[in-house]
């Protein structure tokens, strides 16, 4: 089995470590490594390079820590270029396959270190960023996290519309987890392309502001659009471990409302200090037993673990060079 990963917090661990006690992009103790990626059958890894906006800079400014984080990963790429390559469209996913070598997606999970400064997304495209959560945990320009209090608008902000307009010309994939509510429905009202959620779950199943409503999953999978299953334990139920079986249940669940090609795996690895039963790359094999063993067939497996992963970026940069 191949599989494609929308979310991996893995870029931010070795680029905030000290003295390298983590490893490197290949070999580390983290959840995620280009070994046991390629090992694993993955073909494919979006890594994102994630900002709390609340914790001090590394390199004196939260814009400088992107680009380190941007720095970083195209070092690796090149210490490693036989085994993983940048991958900025279908026709680069699709060549790398050819090779058998891993393509790595770059993604900003924090859109508030553009500062209103529309110069600064240009040049994280430039940079070879293709997906942007619009926000983080934190209002910021662009607009209004889940969790922000509930009174007043809390959608998208004047430059936040500018940006997705932009983000639409460019090429780059509107991100929805993390986002309110109201910033969700302004996306899929104003945005022209298929939007994603990197790695979020049902709603319905764990209701937390962070999840998706089944209204949500729908409007994403009639847009084109795909989630991510996420693994963290507090997005699938009330259960401190990440359980297989809390992942499959939200995995049904998203699948029965949105249909089978919206869904796709975002597990959100290195994001998360909890005990995982699938606790890494290396163990992502135990999600697809868990699928055969509670009925999902060797389609839908094959669907959510890349095949819907694959149609989405021919879907959204198919037509790119």
């Amino acid at each position: 089995m191949k599989f494609i990963d929308f979310h991996a917090d893995t870029l931010y661990r070795l680029f905030y470590q000290e003295n390298r006690e983590l490893g490197d992009l290949w070999e580390n103790s983290c959840h995620v490594s280009l070994e046991h990626l390629r090992r694993s059958g993955y073909t494919a890894q979006m890594f994102a390079c994630f900002l709390n906006l609340a914790k001090k800079p590394r390199l004196g400014s939260h814009y400088q820590d992107v680009l380190g984080m941007i720095d970083l990963f195209y070092q690796q790429t090149c210490r490693y270029e036989d085994k993983v390559r940048f991958a900025g469209s279908f026709q680069d996913y699709a060549e790398n396959q050819k090779q058998g070598i891993l393509s790595g997606f770059l993604t900003l999970e924090e859109g508030g270190v553009l500062e209103n400064r529309m110069e600064r997304l240009d040049e994280l495209y430039e940079k070879g960023i293709r997906v942007i959560n619009m926000t983080w945990n934190h209002e910021n320009c662009l607009g209004y996290p889940h969790n922000a209090p509930h009174s007043g608008h809390r959608g998208l902000k004047p430059f936040g519309f500018e940006v997705l307009e932009r983000m639409d010309e460019l090429g780059i994939v509107a991100d929805v987890s993390h986002l309110s509510d109201e910033g969700f429905q302004d996306i899929i009202r104003y945005g022209r392309r298929p939007v994603i959620a990197t790695h979020s779950d049902a709603r319905s199943l764990r209701a937390v502001s962070r999840n998706l409503s089944d209204a949500m999953i729908r409007q994403i999978a009639d847009c084109g659009g795909i989630i991510g299953v996420n693994f963290y334990s507090d997005f699938l139920s009330d259960d401190p471990v990440s359980r297989i079986s809390d992942i499959i249940r939200h995995c049904r669940h998203i699948i029965n409302v949105g249909g089978e090609e919206v869904l796709g795996i975002g597990a959100d690895f290195d994001g998360m200090d909890i005990e995982l039963e699938i606790n890494g790359v290396q163990d992502i094999g135990k999600l697809t037993e868990a699928m055969a063993a509670n009925g999902f067939s060797e389609r839908q497996a094959e669907l959510i673990c890349y095949r819907n992963a694959e149609n989405f970026f021919y879907r959204y940069w198919g037509d790119s060079v």
